[in-house]
């Protein structure tokens, strides 16, 4: 139990306070992998890494077939290129829910953790950058007597 204190004097006698901050340790797997789970909108990714030759696999197919469009790749490599990591890793992905702009950014958040798992020093950078945080942003619901979640039917005076 701690001890009360009734003095300035009395403080400067006492033990110094433990560090809050928590310590970030390597998380792998037994076969020497990293895996998080990345989630955006409706979209839920599993991110598997491991050292390799920079393969990415998506549901089973390669990253130019998964996501054909630019920007998603894009937007699937910030990680790698802000912790200078480019085909150091083997990724494996599952993909599941939402769009492809939604399973794009559901990677990129589970890559991101991942490479928190694998490293943990890369954890300020990644941070800094965004790519830690979990975008909570949603589809808001229909509401009843709206034509969508917001937009009114048009009014007419006549």
């Amino acid at each position: 139990m701690a001890e009360t204190l009734n003095s300035l004097a009395d403080l400067a006698g006492s033990a110094p306070a433990q560090d809050a901050a928590p310590i970030h340790v390597q998380k792998l797997d037994k076969l020497g992998r990293a895996y998080a789970t990345g989630k955006r909108k409706n979209a839920v990714a599993r991110v598997w890494i491991k050292p390799g030759s920079g393969k990415v696999t998506i549901n089973g197919r390669a990253l130019e077939v998964y996501f054909a469009r630019p920007v998603l790749r894009m937007i699937l490599k910030q990680p790698l290129e802000i912790a200078k990591r480019v085909g150091q890793y083997d990724l494996m992905v599952t993909c599941a829910g939402g769009g492809l702009s939604g399973q794009a950014g559901a990677v990129r958040h589970g890559l991101a953790k991942a490479l928190t798992y694998f490293e943990p020093e890369l954890r300020p950078s990644l941070k800094r950058e965004g790519f830690l945080t979990r975008d909570s942003r949603v589809v808001e619901r229909k509401k009843y007597g709206k034509k969508k979640a917001r937009r009114s039917f048009q009014f007419s005076k006549r």
